[in-house]
């Protein structure tokens, strides 16, 4: 069905179960790992990558900028690196980033400091939406040109640095910004610096940490993360065995603890600290959640998740929650929506610019079942309910090009027996192709509808 457009329908109230699943792979270290492997030497190695649309917009994205990527089988990919300023292609090419604003932001950090380059980057309707002027403004003090001038969002043209020098960048919420400044600096001369104000996602830290020539990372002494990225050092070949997404996990995760009697255990999950405050804000507030046999897989924690269904309290969820829950915060507000009392999260600003105005949407859809919710720009207090109303209603999401939103709509329709139209389903496959699978294994009932 790749490629073709679908609604779902959701109708029935999910039953209690006791199982073990695998979910997709980590959608973040897939893209890093190909991003890094393009401009690594010689040849390197992936393995269980995730095999999503974004990821495949990513492959086709470097292919078109010539480099050699090989599929030995379902999940294992050989990708055969030139080294750092490698990449190239006929003036204004023509990249499409699809829905990924992570393929987007670092592979634009990629091509800025890579001379000789002008090409033209886009995306699907979503991604053309959102407002790139952080990125530009970062990119630009490498010596990146973009045009038009004064547009903040794709398409763009970009044309290359042609002599570029590493900057010094405070780094905020955004680890795609940070990363897209780190993967710059691979290629700039001298030193790029980058002050972490705040802990971010941390995955290509860790790829590139695989050679110690290329970055350094030390504690100022303000406790804040200032990394050094030496430009112009060779980078040796990858080798990665990519773990589950714990991002996709956490909707599976939220649909056993609002399912009475219901008990999940979810396998080989990335567990990195920065990744994990889904879980962390959840138990604080009641959740019965467990992580075990945790191990170090290229220098990434992966372990398994038990999960029981439980009573929780309202979340009060501070702004230091929001850059290790990210992606999660909608499926957050389900949670909340069902919980009793008023949860309250702060520092989400930054929901508003994502494939939707998360913030907005989701007040929408929780409206339709009668929960309450009060917004400033950076802050939503849901006024939760243990049990929805029983009503003759429709929970309606039309077409936001937002997998989250979706996925999100699904585990409310699911937990509450609301029935639910969700337009534009397709776009789950982005980040979670086994989505409908997995539902469908735990019990789940839905009707797919396809659409022209």
């Amino acid at each position: 069905m790749l490629n073709k457009r679908f609604s779902l329908r959701v109708s029935k109230l999910i039953k209690p179960y006791n199982k073990t699943i695998w979910v997709d792979s980590d959608k973040s270290i897939s893209i890093r790992s190909f991003l890094i492997g393009a401009i690594s030497q010689n040849i390197s190695e992936i393995k269980n990558v995730l095999e999503s649309d974004d990821v495949f917009s990513c492959i086709n994205c470097l292919r078109k900028l010539g480099v050699k990527i090989d599929k030995v089988k379902a999940g294992h990919y050989l990708v055969y690196g030139k080294g750092l300023g490698s990449f190239h292609a006929k003036k204004n090419t023509v990249l499409n980033c699809g829905n990924s604003g992570t393929v987007a932001r670092l592979l634009v950090g990629l091509l800025s400091t890579n001379p000789g380059i002008q090409v033209k980057i886009k995306g699907d309707h979503s991604l053309n939406k959102r407002n790139m002027s952080k990125l530009i403004s970062l990119m630009s003090e490498f010596g990146t040109t973009f045009l038009p001038q004064n547009k903040n969002n794709f398409p763009l043209t970009l044309v290359s640095s042609e002599i570029p020098i590493g900057i010094t960048y405070k780094s905020g919420v955004s680890a795609q910004l940070k990363s897209a400044v780190m993967l710059a600096g691979l290629n700039a001369n001298g030193v790029t610096n980058i002050i972490e104000t705040k802990k971010s996602r941390n995955h290509t830290e860790a790829m590139l940490l695989q050679n110690t020539n290329v970055l350094k990372i030390k504690r100022n002494n303000r406790k804040q993360n200032h990394i050094k990225v030496f430009g112009k050092k060779y980078l040796d070949p990858l080798e990665i065995n990519v773990g589950g997404d714990p991002s996709s996990a956490a909707f599976f995760s939220a649909l056993t603890l609002l399912t009475p009697r219901a008990k999940l255990e979810i396998k080989n999950v990335g567990l990195n600290s920065r990744r994990i405050g889904f879980y962390s804000l959840l138990k604080k507030f009641g959740a019965n959640i467990k992580f075990k046999n945790i191990k170090k897989v290229n220098s990434e924690a992966i372990g398994d998740i038990q999960i029981q269904y439980s009573k929780l309290k309202p979340l009060k969820a501070s702004a230091d929650y929001y850059v290790s829950a990210t992606d999660e915060y909608p499926i957050l507000f389900v949670i909340s929506a069902l919980t009793q009392g008023i949860s309250i999260f702060k520092g989400i600003e930054d929901l508003a610019n994502k494939e939707s105005n998360r913030i907005e949407e989701m007040k929408k859809i929780l409206d339709q079942v009668g929960v309450k919710c009060k917004s400033k720009k950076n802050e939503l207090k849901i006024f939760g309910q243990r049990k929805v109303k029983e009503r003759k209603i429709l929970i309606k999401v039309p077409n936001l090009g937002d997998h989250r939103i979706c996925m999100s709509a699904v585990i409310l329709s699911l937990a509450t027996g609301i029935k639910a139209e969700i337009k534009n389903f397709e776009t789950v496959r982005t980040s979670s192709p086994s989505f409908l699978q997995i539902i469908k294994s735990l019990g789940g009932n839905y009707e797919i509808k396809k659409t022209s």
